[in-house]
């Protein structure tokens, strides 16, 4: 809602063009419609709103994913949620791609990263290092 989300996740997409990294970042207006390819690693970062609801933004293209299950299947993903807990739902709404990824079977590449904002003040911080694991997972 703060554009939080958006920042790490372009603070993201600089790291991975510094390191020659192949990638894309998708902003919400481009999300409708679109589905992960298979042969691609999808990152997703996303806060929470209200009661650990996805924001308004991304909603839509939460619910294509929940209608075509089938597009999932072979996907590998990494999440990151931004929350806040002194909420009563902390970090809902990467839950909600966190079961719906579990649920059709797609594989998760690295534990979710679930940041608190009444600790991390600058959650680009600890989203590079956990992409930088990531990216040097099995080297």
């Amino acid at each position: 809602m703060n554009g939080e989300s958006e920042f790490v996740a372009s603070e993201m997409a600089s790291y991975l063009s510094a390191a020659e990294v192949p990638h894309r970042l998708l902003n919400s207006a481009e999300l409708e419609g679109w589905l992960p390819p298979e042969d691609e690693m999808l990152i997703v970062v996303c806060s929470s709103t209200g009661y650990g609801d996805l924001p308004d933004s991304i909603f839509p293209w939460f619910m294509s994913l929940e209608q075509n299950p089938k597009a999932l299947f072979e996907l590998e993903y990494g999440l990151i949620g931004l929350g806040d807990s002194s909420y009563e739902v902390f970090n809902g709404g990467i839950e909600h791609f966190e079961r719906l990824f579990a649920d059709v079977g797609a594989r998760s590449l690295k534990d979710t990263l679930k940041l608190d904002a009444t600790v991390h003040y600058a959650p680009e911080k600890e989203a590079l290092s956990w992409l930088e694991a990531l990216l040097n997972r099995g080297k």
